[in-house]
């Protein structure tokens, strides 16, 4: 069966266990003072559209876009299940966040990943992200990676 991607609710118990599962993770890479995790709450607010991909009906990967201001959307909480990994779901998502933001004329994707994530920055990169400096409030740290994209 295909994976299907839709905009869902993060107040879910399946996506908290996905998430949790995602801060496990990065917290094996990186200090927890250079992760910027985004609470299930957070993600749930009116700033915040998150996308969950499920394999006949499991979460197996999510992302969102989190919106600062008028002009710039950061794409946040990437993730996919070590047992979906090389199936494009991380490519998949990057895409919906991507044209989300387009159809409400945001001009610029930015995003933050961690200094150890080299599958992460190929998906970014083959979407047509470039490194970049520090962006939003992030502080510039060994531990960060920085993107952006301009869709103007």
């Amino acid at each position: 069966m295909a994976i299907e991607i839709a905009v869902e609710t993060p107040l879910q118990d399946d996506v908290r266990a996905l998430v949790a599962e995602l801060n496990a993770a990065l917290l094996e890479l990186t200090p927890p003072e250079h992760c910027y995790h985004l609470t299930v709450e957070q993600m749930a607010g009116q700033d915040t559209t998150v996308f969950i991909a499920r394999d006949d009906g499991i979460a197996v990967g999510c992302g969102a876009l989190r919106r600062h201001g008028e002009a710039t959307g950061e794409v946040k909480r990437m993730y996919t299940r070590p047992s979906h990994r090389g199936r494009k779901i991380g490519a998949q998502i990057v895409a919906r966040v991507e044209s989300l933001a387009r159809q409400e004329g945001l001009k610029r994707l930015v995003l933050e990943t961690g200094d150890r994530h080299p599958a992460a920055w190929a998906v970014y990169e083959r979407a047509g992200f470039s490194r970049c400096g520090p962006v939003l409030d992030y502080p510039d740290s060994e531990w960060s990676v920085f993107y952006e994209k301009s869709l103007a």
